[in-house]
């Protein structure tokens, strides 16, 4: 699919380049994953699912890890040499502040936010020797406003945003660009979920969700596909982005245009 659309040179852009992207079974990570492999690196696929794992391997020749990103400690080194990371996996709990499971909110801080915090810390020295590296935070519409009853994955995502932020300005003298990407709601596992737990919030059909809730603040009222947002991950790691960092590139069909 990718290579198809390449010419020679955009085809091995990336090559000798090892990239690591996390929530890579499926979705956004799986459509980044390809597109970076197609682009000539080598690419690191992490993920809970066996399976989609595997069948992401046969794709593209990914090397795969599966893992519980909880505790990263028990999968990576203090030194990671990679030159591309991705953070990407993610998990949406919908509810009410005062109903909000604190098991939940444990949860997704440590996988959205102290993870990529680690990833990032143990690349960056590998990094700063090459004189060269990509950190890329697949962040959220959510990253930049607000909706009811997702107060954790809010915060998690504003924190996404200042972390990469940060890092951009920390690295950007080493050659190691960090942006982030915010779309809105992509057709993935995680957005049909989404709609399940909405739909049972409100006590109205899934249908009425995604026309009346989802897809209510924007001008395109359509779903993203994950390969738009992997076209924009491959361009952000390409020949033609050194100097572009501390940057958040909203793919958000107009949600946050007003």
């Amino acid at each position: 699919m990718y290579l198809s659309s390449m010419n020679g040179s955009e085809s091995t852009a990336l090559m000798g380049k090892t990239a690591l992207v996390t929530g890579a079974g499926s979705g956004i990570g799986r459509a980044s994953a390809l597109a970076l492999a197609a682009s000539g690196a080598k690419v690191i696929a992490v993920d809970r699912d066996e399976q989609t794992l595997k069948e992401l391997q046969a794709d593209c020749g990914a090397d795969i890890i599966v893992a519980d990103l909880t505790t990263p400690e028990k999968y990576f080194p203090d030194d990671l040499k990679i030159d591309i990371l991705i953070n990407n996996a993610g998990i949406q709990h919908v509810s009410p502040v005062e109903q909000f499971p604190m098991e939940k909110v444990d949860l997704m801080l440590a996988l959205m936010l102290r993870t990529p915090f680690y990833l990032i810390q143990k690349s960056l020295p590998y990094m700063y020797r090459n004189k060269w590296g990509r950190i890329i935070g697949i962040s959220s519409v959510h990253g930049h406003v607000a909706s009811p009853f997702k107060s954790v994955y809010v915060a998690v995502k504003h924190g996404m945003e200042g972390l990469h932020k940060t890092v951009s300005l920390e690295a950007g003298a080493n050659g190691v660009t960090a942006n982030t990407i915010a779309p809105a709601f992509v057709r993935t596992n995680l957005m049909e979920k989404q709609i399940a737990s909405q739909a049972e919030l409100n006590h109205i059909s899934k249908e009425r969700v995604l026309d009346e809730i989802m897809l209510a603040p924007v001008a395109i009222k359509r779903l993203i596909e994950p390969n738009e947002i992997a076209a924009m991950v491959l361009y952000l790691c390409g020949p033609n982005s050194n100097s572009i960092t501390g940057s958040s590139f909203s793919i958000d069909n107009g949600w946050t245009a007003k």
